[in-house]
């Protein structure tokens, strides 16, 4: 790929329809007049209802004749109650469709309030590992167009949502194989804005998905192909994205790596997140930089054993070290390039929650496609490790 190529406009249909391109939110009104929709609502995070792509958003479905509304009581870690509130919002506004705006906690809680909308089913009859319920025709799922304003999340091209449950303090995994989005628009405009950390931060939660989903045991050529190609754009272009926010270039090939990435984790993912997801949900940590800051600890405990698969990530990074103490130590230093704490201590998560928070991840779905097995005391000290010196 070349620099002028990833400024072009790009049109494509896998694994769902996705239009990337700078500018290219400015389509969105047509889009959903041809689509047949006339009163969309806008799901977004509590921290970006007022930004400026809401009210870009706003205009250009006003221009195409489109009422709307908008939903922002959604937290960095979306909750059971938000999702409520944002069902009861999308029936009382009488909507057709839900544009999911921002980043990850955006389009957790737009996807999850689109499984809800239109039926009376308890969300967690959603939950990842239930057989999925019976939809029926006349309850079929709204519209669901999803639009990421960061670099990280790679949620756009499903239907899977973390939600946590506040009863049990826990995250868990829902989703609907009947609901995909029709629409991601990718518009790396839309990530320019975005400040320095944050960049960093969802720029980490890629690469976590990338290299969790790679080293996922089983034979799947799709998302492996997905999982490399993402680590390569995002080892070149996630210093730049950091250092020069101006970047188009560089905000276009993160945009895209993070979707690569996003659509590779469909293998599964590991330890990284079933910690994270825990953290998250007791703390209301950011996703990303809890992935971060933990990652090197699980690399040292997963790694050992699956050389073959680290030289070809080595190779997608294009690192001249391939063995897996190397690699490990060059995605340390890419940590410290992008200013990544080094303990979870250090984002205010209090010492002595090891063995609670070890026990929840034990039960996450991520954990059961970890590529090896922990026991608790093992997940104990992968936590401990990561909240005293994850690296």
């Amino acid at each position: 790929m070349t620099n002028p190529e990833i400024l072009e406009p790009q049109d494509w249909m896998f694994p769902i329809p996705i239009a990337y391109g700078p500018g290219r939110l400015s389509e969105i009104g047509q889009r959903c007049a041809a689509m047949g929709l006339s009163n969309p609502l806008i799901v977004t995070d509590k921290g970006s209802s007022d930004l400026q792509f809401i009210s870009q958003l706003y205009d250009y479905l006003a221009r195409a004749g489109l009422a709307s509304g908008i939903f922002s009581d959604i937290s960095p870690n979306p909750r059971d109650d938000e999702i409520g509130a944002g069902r009861e919002a999308f029936r009382s506004g009488n909507h057709d469709a839900i544009i999911a705006i921002g980043g990850g906690s955006a389009m957790d809680g737009g996807k999850a309030i689109c499984l809800t909308a239109k039926n009376e089913i308890d969300l967690w009859d959603f939950e990842w590992e239930a057989e999925p319920v019976a939809i029926s025709p006349d309850k079929a799922f709204p519209t669901l167009i999803t639009i990421p304003t960061t670099a990280g999340t790679g949620a756009e091209t499903e239907s899977t949502a973390m939600v946590t449950h506040t009863g049990k303090g826990m995250k868990f995994c829902i989703c609907h194989p009947q609901l995909k989005p029709s629409l991601a628009l990718l518009d790396p405009e839309l990530t320019v804005s975005l400040p320095a950390n944050l960049t960093a931060w969802t720029g980490a939660d890629a690469m976590v998905h990338a290299i969790e989903a790679y080293c996922v045991p089983g034979f799947h050529p799709l998302c492996d192909g997905l999982a490399l190609e993402s680590l390569n754009l995002i080892s070149k272009w996630l210093p730049v994205a950091v250092r020069e926010p101006d970047n188009l270039v560089a905000r276009g090939a993160m945009l895209v790596g993070s979707c690569l990435a996003g659509i590779a984790f469909l293998k599964g993912l590991g330890h990284v997140h079933a910690i994270s997801h825990m953290i998250g949900a007791e703390y209301n940590t950011q996703h990303g930089l809890t992935n971060a800051i933990i990652l090197p600890v699980v690399l040292r405990f997963n790694l050992p054993g699956m050389e073959d698969k680290v030289k070809r990530m080595g190779e997608a990074m294009e690192l001249e070290d391939l063995s897996v103490e190397d690699f490990i130590t060059e995605i340390e230093r890419r940590l410290d390039e992008i200013d990544i704490p080094r303990s979870l201590s250090e984002i205010s998560v209090p010492k002595g929650c090891e063995e609670r928070i070890a026990r929840k991840a034990l039960l996450d779905s991520a954990a059961r496609t970890n590529p090896r097995a922990a026991s608790l005391a093992e997940m104990c000290l992968l936590v401990k490790t990561s909240l005293n010196k994850a690296r």
